[in-house]
C-alpha cells in the first residue's frame, strides 16, 4: 500500500495532534497520507502530507474521483457533523466499486444513525434506554401532501401522557442546532401554529451529566474509548463547549456503563459500523439514556485519546491497511481536561501554560466559519491533581488565565 487518503469537512486543528501523529507514522512505513478537505485551512503543521482543498459543495461521486485521482490505495472519513458523514458513507459506495476500500460506515447503516427518529428506534430494539418521545412531520404541519385534519391533537396527546418539559430538536442535525423547549401545552400549540420546516423529534426532558463515548473498529472487534464528560442536560439547550468537558475517574458511572457498553457493540455490529461512532448521552440516577449515536468521529474525540493513550486515527489508518486491530475497552491512563477561552490567548501565556501542565493541544474553534476563542486540553495523572491545580492557580494569579470562572471549575473537578 502506497497511498491513503483522509476525507475532511471541517479544519483539521480538532484533530491536534493525534491526525499528525498518525500521518507521521504512516510515512515512517513508507505510506503517503492525503487530506482531502472541503473545509478550513491546512499547512503543513497541521497536516504533513498531500492536502487538496475540494469546494463545500463537492458531490460525493465527485469527492471519489477525486481521491482515485490521487491515486489513493484506500480512504478513511474523518469528517464531521452527521451531513458530511452521509457524504462521505455515498463517497465509500463509489470508491469501494473503483477497488479503494475506505473506512467509513456503510450508506444503509449512516443514513439510519443520522436520522435521530430512526436511531431512537434501534436504541430501544436493542434494549438500551432513550427518551420518550414522537416525531412530528413537517410536510404534515405545513399541510403539503395529504391533509391529516386530526394530526395536530395527535401530537397533543402523546404530548401529554409523556408529560412536559419537551425538547424539539431537528432529525438531521447533530450540533444543538434548532433547539426549542416546549414547557408546557401553551408552548406546544405555539410550536404547531408555526412549526420548523424540518422534521423533528420530542422528547421529553432528561436531566443529568452529559456525556459521549467513541467506539473505533469493525464487525468483530471494536474498541470502547473512556466515557467524556461534557456538561449538563436540562431544560434549556446549552453550547457544546460551554462547560468544562473532561475524562477522568468516576467509579459508580464508569461500573454502571460496562453493559451499556457491551450492546452498544453488539448494535454496531449488527450495523456493520467500520470506523467510528460518536454515542452522546445523559447520565442519570445511575444510569445511561441515549440521545443520539452519530456515524462519525465526535468533538471529544481528542479528549478520549489524551486520556486514554490511544490514538483513533492511527486506529482507522490500521484498519484502511487491513492490519489486526484490537477490540475491548480502552483503559484510562489518566485525566484529560478540556476548556474554551472566549479570546485567543497570548503565545506568551501558551508557552507559560506548557511549562506547567502537559498540554495536549491550543488553538482557535471555529463553528460554521466563526472563531469562538482558544480551545485548550491538558492531561495529568491521577494523584497529580493538587499540584496541577495549584500550578494553574499561579498561573492564573500573574496573567488572569485561565479565568476565575474556568479556574472554580477546575478546583472543583481535581480537587473536590
Amino acid at each position: 500500500m502506497r497511498k491513503i487518503a483522509f476525507l475532511r469537512s471541517v479544519g483539521i486543528q480538532r484533530a491536534d495532534p493525534y491526525i499528525q501523529q498518525a500521518v507521521r507514522g504512516l510515512a515512517a512505513d513508507g505510506i503517503e497520507a492525503g487530506l482531502f478537505h472541503t473545509g478550513g485551512a491546512a499547512g503543513d503543521d497541521d497536516f504533513p502530507g498531500y492536502r487538496e482543498r475540494l469546494d463545500r459543495t463537492v458531490t460525493p461521486r465527485e469527492l471519489a474521483e477525486a481521491v482515485a485521482a490521487w491515486g489513493a490505495d484506500a480512504a478513511v472519513s474523518i469528517s464531521l457533523p452527521c451531513e458530511n458523514a452521509l457524504r462521505d458513507a455515498a463517497a465509500k459506495a463509489f470508491l469501494d466499486a473503483e477497488g479503494i476500500p475506505t473506512v467509513m460506515t456503510p450508506l444503509a447503516a449512516t443514513m439510519l444513525l443520522v436520522d435521530k427518529w430512526e436511531t431512537k428506534r434501534l436504541c430501544e430494539q436493542a434494549g438500551l434506554k432513550v427518551p420518550d418521545g414522537f416525531r412530528t412531520d413537517s410536510d404534515l404541519l405545513a399541510g403539503r401532501g395529504l391533509p391529516v385534519p386530526g394530526y395536530r391533537d395527535a401530537l397533543r396527546v402523546r404530548a401529554e401522557r409523556i408529560g412536559y418539559p419537551l425538547m424539539s430538536k431537528p432529525v438531521w442535525d447533530s450540533t444543538s442546532m434548532g433547539i426549542r423547549t416546549l414547557h408546557g401545552a401553551a408552548d406546544l400549540d405555539a410550536y404547531l401554529a408555526s412549526p420548523p420546516e424540518v422534521s423533528a423529534v420530542v422528547e421529553q426532558v432528561v436531566e443529568g451529566d452529559l456525556c459521549s463515548v467513541d467506539i473505533v473498529g469493525r464487525p468483530g472487534s471494536y474498541r470502547v474509548l473512556p466515557l467524556c464528560w461534557t456538561g449538563r442536560a436540562g431544560a434549556e439547550p446549552v453550547f457544546t463547549f460551554a462547560d468544562l468537558r473532561w475524562c477522568g475517574p468516576r467509579e459508580e458511572a464508569d461500573a454502571a456503563f460496562a453493559e451499556v457498553a457491551r450492546t452498544l457493540v453488539t448494535l454496531c455490529g449488527d450495523l456493520g459500523v467500520c470506523g467510528s461512532v460518536n454515542v452522546d448521552m445523559v447520565y442519570t440516577r445511575g444510569q445511561f439514556v441515549i440521545l443520539e449515536i452519530n456515524p462519525r468521529i465526535g468533538g471529544a474525540t481528542t479528549l478520549s485519546c489524551a486520556a486514554s493513550g490511544t490514538n483513533t486515527f492511527t486506529s482507522l489508518a490500521r484498519m484502511a491497511r487491513g492490519l489486526p486491530f484490537t477490540g475491548g475497552m480502552a483503559q484510562r491512563a489518566g485525566w484529560a481536561v478540556e476548556f474554551l477561552a472566549e479570546d485567543r490567548i497570548p503565545a506568551a501565556v501558551v508557552a507559560e501554560l506548557r511549562q506547567r501542565v502537559a498540554v495536549v493541544t491550543t488553538h482557535d474553534l471555529v463553528i460554521d466559519g466563526a472563531s469562538r476563542g482558544d480551545i485548550v486540553a491538558f492531561t495529568l495523572a491521577e494523584g497529580d491533581e493538587d499540584r496541577t491545580v495549584k500550578a494553574l492557580t499561579e498561573l492564573h494569579e500573574t496573567t488572569g488565565f485561565p479565568t476565575a470562572d474556568v479556574m472554580g471549575k477546575i478546583g472543583s473537578l481535581l480537587c473536590p
